[in-house]
C-alpha cells in the first residue's frame, strides 16, 4: 500500500474504498487492462474485514468471518489464495443462559420465542401491512408479556442485524429475513450463514487481492469530494486530487454521504445515503491453549444477561481455542466506558457456571467496537431508518453519470455479507468495462463523422 501524494494523479478508474468489494472490482478492472487506483481513507485495508494474529500464532477475525453454506464466491477466492476452510464446531442448538439458570429448549418461554420466530418467517414470505414500516421491532417485542421469550428474541434480533431495535422497523426485519434466505439460514451454523471459517482469516483474501494490485492501493486517502464534468470526474482527497474517467464508490451509504458532490447527486441516491445508518456491534475473541469447553457443555451460548450476547466456538481444527463473542445494538455501547480488563470480566463472567472458571483466564484477548471506528462506523451492514425503504436489501443502484456503486449493500443476493461484497465488485467491474467500451465506441464514431 502506498500512502503517497495524489496531487495531479490520474487513472482511468478510481475506486473509493479498499474493502472486499472495492478490491475485487479493482482487480477485475486491472486484469482487463484498465488503469485503476484504489483510494482508502483508513491507514489499513479491508474495511469490515480485520484479521489479527494471536500470541499463540492463530488468526482471528474481528470483522466479518463466517462463510455461509452457499457463499461460493468467498469459497472460490479462498481456494485461489490457498486459505484453509474448516467447518464450525457446533451443537444442534445453542445453550441459553438467563443469569445462573439454563433455559431448556422446551421451556415455555423458549417455546414462545420459537413460535414468534416462526411467525416472523411466515410474514417475511407473505408480506406485512404498509403501516408496519413505521412500527419498530423493539416496540413490537415489548408487547410480549413474558420476560424470557422477549429477551431471547431481543438478543437474537440484535445479533442478526446489529440494529437498535427501536430504530429498526418490523417491515425491515421481514425484508431482511426473506432476502437472507430465511431464519434457519440466518441463524444456523452448520448448513447456514455461519457454516465455515478460514484458518488464515478473511484477511487472507484482502491481502491476496491487494498484493496483485500493489501500489495501486493507497491508504490514508480520504475522498472528500467528487466533481463530475463532461470528460469524467475529479476526486479531492486528503492530500490532493485524482482525475479519472470513471469512479466506483465502494463504501457503505452512511459512509459515502461524507463525500460532497458537484453537481449534487439525484434525490433518489441522496435518500439512500441519508436514510440509512450503520449497525452497532462489539466483537471479542478470547484465546485459550485449547477449547476446553468441548469437554463440558459446549461453547455456543446465547446470554440473556445485559449486555445480551452470542458466543461461538470458532476454534481452528488444530487449536488453539477461540471463543467469539458478539454484543449487538445499544448494549454494545454500554461497554465503551469500561477498561479492557473490566470489559473482559463482564463479558466472560456469565460463562463461569456454564464451562468453568478457566474461561476468565484467556491466554490472549482481541476486541473491536465497530461503532467507534472512524472509517467504518459500525457493522455488519447499513440499515434503513423506520418509515423509509432505501436501505432494504437487493437495491442494486444505477450509475449516476460516471459514478458507479459497489459494496455489500448493493448486492442482488447475499447483501450485507462478504459474499455480497465480492459479487458487487464483479458486477460493477463489468458495468464499468461496458461503459468504457461504449464511451470508446462513441468517441470513434465521433472521430469518423468529423473526418
Amino acid at each position: 500500500m502506498n500512502p503517497a501524494q495524489t496531487n495531479g494523479d490520474s487513472a482511468t478508474v478510481a475506486v473509493v474504498g479498499a474493502g472486499l468489494a472495492g478490491l475485487t472490482a479493482a482487480r477485475a478492472l486491472h486484469r482487463a487492462g484498465v488503469d485503476v487506483v484504489v483510494l482508502e481513507a483508513a491507514g489499513r485495508i479491508g474495511g469490515r474485514a480485520l484479521t489479527e494474529t494471536t500470541t499463540l500464532g492463530s488468526r482471528v477475525d474481528l470483522g466479518g468471518q463466517w462463510i455461509g453454506h452457499d457463499h461460493h464466491r468467498v469459497m472460490a477466492m479462498a481456494r485461489e489464495f490457498g486459505a484453509t476452510q474448516y467447518p464450525m464446531h457446533t451443537n444442534p442448538l445453542p445453550t441459553v443462559l438467563d443469569g445462573d439458570r439454563t433455559v431448556p429448549v422446551a421451556a415455555p418461554g423458549a417455546l414462545v420465542a420459537w413460535l414468534a420466530l416462526g411467525a416472523a418467517e411466515v410474514l417475511s414470505r407473505t408480506g406485512v401491512p404498509a403501516g408496519w414500516n413505521n412500527a419498530t421491532l423493539g416496540a413490537w417485542l415489548r408487547k410480549l408479556p413474558w420476560h424470557t421469550p422477549r429477551r431471547l428474541l431481543e438478543v437474537i434480533a440484535g445479533t442478526s442485524w446489529t440494529a437498535d431495535l427501536d430504530r429498526f422497523s418490523v417491515t425491515a426485519a421481514t425484508k431482511f429475513i426473506r432476502h437472507q434466505g430465511g431464519l434457519r439460514t440466518m441463524l444456523a451454523t452448520a448448513g447456514g450463514a455461519q457454516d465455515a471459517l478460514l484458518v488464515e482469516g478473511i484477511g487472507a483474501l484482502v491481502d491476496g487481492l491487494a498484493a496483485e494490485l500493489g501500489s495501486r492501493v493507497r491508504t490514508g486517502q480520504r475522498v472528500t469530494s467528487i466533481r463530475r464534468d463532461a470528460d469524467g470526474v475529479t476526486l479531492r482527497t486528503a492530500t490532493g486530487t485524482v482525475r479519472a474517467t470513471k469512479v466506483v464508490v465502494a463504501v457503505p451509504p452512511p459512509v459515502a454521504r461524507q463525500i460532497s458532490h458537484e453537481p449534487p447527486l439525484p434525490p433518489e441516491r441522496l435518500a439512500v445515503e441519508r436514510n440509512t445508518y450503520m449497525g452497532t456491534v462489539y466483537k471479542a475473541i478470547a484465546v485459550y491453549d485449547r477449547p476446553f469447553w468441548r469437554e463440558r457443555k459446549g461453547g455456543e451460548v446465547i446470554v440473556l444477561d445485559a449486555p445480551g450476547r452470542a458466543v461461538f466456538d470458532t476454534s481452528p481444527p488444530d487449536g488453539p481455542g477461540h471463543l467469539c463473542v458478539l454484543v449487538p445494538g445499544p448494549e454494545a455501547r454500554t461497554l465503551d466506558g469500561l477498561d479492557p480488563v473490566a470489559r473482559r470480566e463482564k463479558i466472560l463472567g456469565s460463562l463461569v457456571g456454564h464451562i468453568g472458571p478457566e474461561v476468565l483466564k484467556p491466554v490472549d484477548w482481541h476486541e473491536k467496537a465497530w461503532h467507534l471506528d472512524e472509517f467504518v462506523p459500525g457493522g455488519y451492514t447499513a440499515l434503513p431508518e423506520p418509515g423509509t425503504v432505501e436501505g432494504f436489501p437487493s437495491a442494486v443502484p444505477a450509475p449516476v453519470s460516471d459514478i458507479h456503486w459497489a459494496g455489500a449493500e448493493t448486492a442482488a443476493d447475499h447483501a450485507g455479507y462478504f459474499e455480497g461484497a465480492i459479487a458487487s465488485g464483479g458486477r460493477v467491474s463489468r458495468e464499468v468495462l461496458a461503459a468504457l467500451a461504449d464511451r470508446e465506441q462513441g468517441a470513434a464514431v465521433g472521430d469518423s463523422t468529423a473526418g
